[in-house]
Order: C-alpha cells, then structure tokens, then sequence
C-alpha cells in the first residue's frame, strides 16, 4: 500500500473494515439466533425428563430394565426426532440409550450443568453431548428416584445428530443463499457509497496537493499564486490547511522577491562601492605618481597643494571604509542599542560645540529652538549622538554661506520629535522615494551627499522603533524628521 495515494488507501482500508464488519455482523446475528433458538428450545423442553422420570418404570430394586428403556427410549425419539435420551447414574456414567451402533462417543457426561439446571441457573445451560467428543448441547435433566433415593438422572439432549443434520441441509437451501446474497449486496452498496464519500471529502485535499505540485513544479515565487481550493465549512481541516498552505506560499513569494531585491541591492552595492573607492583611489595614486615623478620640479608650494589633495581624497577613502563598517555592523544583527535615560536638549548643545568651527569655516548660524522644560527620553546615547552628527554634517555640507541650520525639539504624546533642516538646495526629486535604500545611498556617496551617513541614521532608528522622514517645507531645504521615546 506504499505506492497508493492517500484516498486510495483510505478507500481500501474502509473496503476492508466493511467487509469485515458485514462478516462479523453475519456471524454474529446467525450465533444470536442460534443461541436464542437454544435457549427458547430448552426453556420449552426443560419439564421434558421430569416428564418421562415420572411416567416410566426403568429401574427397580433388581436394577435397569434394559427392554423397557430400549422400548421407551425409541418411542420418544419417534414422536420427536431432535431429542436424545440417555439414562445416567449418580456420577453421570451412561447406563442406559438407544443410539445407533457407533454414534456414541463418549460414556460419561458431568453432572455440573445438570447440577446448575436442577438449582434453577439462568438459560441456556450446555451439557456434554454424547455424540461427540467434544460437544455441547442443550438438554433437559431430572433425576430418577426408586424409594425416595436418587438412583441416577435422566438425560435428555434436545438439539441431536437428526435435528443437526436437517440444520446443514437448511443451511444449504435457496433461503440461507439469498440471505448471503442480500447482505453481500449490502456491503457492496456500502463500499460505493463510502468511496464515492472518500472522494467527496479527499477532493479538496487532492486539489490542494496539485497546488502544491504545481508550486513545486513551477519552482518560481514571483509567478502568480495557484487557484485556491473550493471553500466548504470553516472548521473543516482541510480548508485551515490549504488557508495555511496559501499564508505559507504568499511568505513564500514575499521572502524570495525580498532576497531578489536585496540580492540586486548587494550587486548595486559592490558596483556602487568599487565606483566609489575607484574615484578617489585614482585620483590619490595620481598625486602621488606625481610627486614622485616631478619630486625635483615642483617647487614647495606645488608640493604642498599636491599632497592637501592626496590627503583630502584619502581621507575620503577612509571616511568611506568607516562608514561601510559601521552600516555592515548594524545590519548584522550582532550591534543591540544601550538603552538608558539621558537629556536629549544637552545632547544637541555638545553636538553644536562640536560643529560651531564648521560652521563658522562656512559662515552658517546654528540654531536650537527646544522648550524648557524637556522629558528626558530612553535611547541609546551613542547612537543618537552618530544620527544627530551624521544630519548636522550633511546639513553643513550641503548648506550655502550665510545659512541657517535649525535643530526643533517638540513634546508629542510621550514622545519627543526632532526635526533638522537646512537652507540648502534640498534632496532632488528623483531620489526622494528611495533615498533610504542601500542602492540609492551608495550610488549618492561619492557626491558628499551623506547618502550612507543616511543609511546609519535610518537604520540606528529602526533599532530605537521609530523611522525617519524626509518632510517638504517651502523655503526650507532638507528637512528631517523622526520622534524618540521619552523615559518613564
């Protein structure tokens, strides 16, 4: 049964428990019925043996007489055929019949059953049967008195070898055939009936194997999702399973178009990256080369302008290692934020101190418009530090002399919202709807547009639950936007 299909085995077990249960049904209701006939027929015959132990002199003081239980025995067994009447002693020995000669099997039958038959026991009651070795039978029992003593029994077996006989040639008949016939036509309505049943119930179960096959066969996630099978009940098993199967192959098709995307992402990144490790790379060898080759021509002011430009395009290349490093770590899973409570307004003001000669260089006023007072909020205190630092320098870069760079703090519903602008020429709108995607950022990062400085700040505050937005204000350039949890 290996190689059959789920219904077929289902069929063929039910095929074979119905087929079982219609024969042991059969034998049942015919052992009901013998046992019922045994038991009417023994209830109807049980004065039978008092009867003849009443009516008929077999024994006297002398002993049996053998003539007159021959002659009374034979009579009996006329009249009616199915019994058999024995004469027993005190210990159940055969002392007196009138079977053929060779039918009688044994010379003893056990006086318990008649012992119980005597003391009223419930019926039936199955005696030895003297005509078979082994044999039960139903019978009627009294005892025989002579002078007010038990002299033995007499021991009437109801169900005999001619009422035996007839049974097994009725069994025979036309009736017992057509019996037969009309149960095996019961079982074999039933076995239709239950495999057509099979079918209904397994068919749901059938299509969503095919779906399954299909889906497999197919081995593509971006093609369009299989049929879903017919609804029925809502707690039927096999629906919860095929809306399973689909909830898996929707997750299915959305990690692989997710490894799709990101796999391009990471193609667009090393080509990204070796663009923009080239760029300044070339131009750092190129400065040198010059150097070394012209290192007896140029004059020190040459030099010097020579080896400011190698520096700057290394420190470049440098700042871009860093920066790769540190978006690999946070996209790694292993870097988890230091939660604790700290002011974020006293934050702010260390970070101005740190960008105030910045913006002096580029004639850029800093401005901190935070209401007093302000929650203290529950972050990472050195990761909010590299998300402010990371805006502050990109507003700086991209600001015109004489800007304004403005830093807001706002209370909002236990939380505190920042916002970073500048008066810069903002972000184009090309890149606007991916402007925090690996791609875009990378392909931004040559062009001092902190596109991976953007990227660190994005994904610092996914770990701290919140999202950073970019907000359209007329007048204004890059605007940011993003909240922190307050403590408490």
């Amino acid at each position: 049964m290996k190689n059959l299909t789920l219904s077929q085995r289902l069929s063929a077990v039910f095929a074979i428990l119905l087929l079982a249960s219609c024969g042991a049904s059969a034998w049942l209701q015919i052992a009901s019925n013998t046992r019922h006939e045994q038991e009417i027929v023994q209830r109807m015959s049980r004065g039978l043996a008092a009867q003849i132990a009443g009516s008929s002199q077999l024994m006297d003081r002398s002993g049996l007489r053998s003539a007159a239980v021959r002659e009374l025995f034979a009579q009996l067994m006329a009249v009616n055929p199915s019994v058999e009447v024995y004469l027993l002693d005190n210990d159940g020995r055969i002392i007196g019949q009138d079977a053929p000669a060779g039918h009688l099997k044994r010379q003893h039958v056990g006086t318990g059953p008649i012992k119980r038959l005597l003391a009223g026991a419930s019926l039936p009651i199955f005696g030895d049967d003297p005509r078979s070795i082994n044999g039960t039978k139903v019978f009627s029992a009294a005892p025989l008195r002579i002078d007010g003593r038990n002299q033995g029994y007499i021991y009437v077996v109801l169900m005999g070898e001619t009422r035996d006989a007839l049974a097994a040639d009725v069994a025979s008949s036309s009736t017992l055939h057509t019996v037969l016939w009309l149960i095996a036509l019961v079982a074999l309505v039933g076995l239709l009936a239950g495999l057509i049943a099979f079918g209904l119930i397994t068919r749901p179960l059938r299509r969503l194997t095919d779906t399954v096959r299909q889906f497999n066969a197919n081995n593509d996630a971006t093609s369009p999702p299989a049929a879903s099978p017919a609804h029925h009940k809502a707690g039927d098993e096999i629906v919860i399973l095929s809306k399973a199967f689909e909830q898996m192959e929707q997750r299915i098709r959305n990690q692989w178009q997710e490894l799709a995307q990101q796999d391009q992402q990471r193609r667009e990144m090393v080509a990204n990256i070796s663009h923009d490790l080239r760029t300044p790379l070339t131009s750092l060898h190129g400065y040198l080369e010059t150097l070394l080759v012209k290192a007896d021509t140029l004059n020190e002011t040459e030099r010097h302008r020579y080896l400011e430009v190698a520096l700057g395009q290394s420190r470049k290349v440098g700042r871009l290692a860093q920066e790769l490093f540190e978006l690999a770590r946070l996209e790694s899973g292993l870097v988890q934020p230091n939660i604790e409570n700290f002011s974020l307004a006293d934050l702010v003001q260390d970070i101005f101190q740190k960008f105030e000669l910045a913006a002096e260089a580029r004639q850029l006023h800093l401005v901190a418009d935070m209401p007093h007072p302000l929650p203290t909020i529950n972050a990472d205190l050195g990761m909010i530090e590299r998300v402010l630092t990371n805006l502050l320098d990109n507003a700086i870069r991209h600001s015109p002399p004489h800007g304004e760079i403005k830093v807001g703090l706002h209370c909002k519903q236990g939380a505190i919202e920042v916002q970073i602008s500048d008066s810069g020429p903002g972000i184009p709108a090309e890149l606007r709807g991916k402007l925090f995607k690996r791609s875009s950022t990378l392909s931004r990062a040559n062009h001092n547009s902190g596109g991976l400085g953007l990227l660190i700040v994005h994904r610092i505050l996914q770990l701290h639950h919140s999202e950073i937005r970019l907000i359209q204000q007329t007048g204004k350039g890059a605007v940011f936007r993003f909240e922190l949890s307050a403590a408490g």
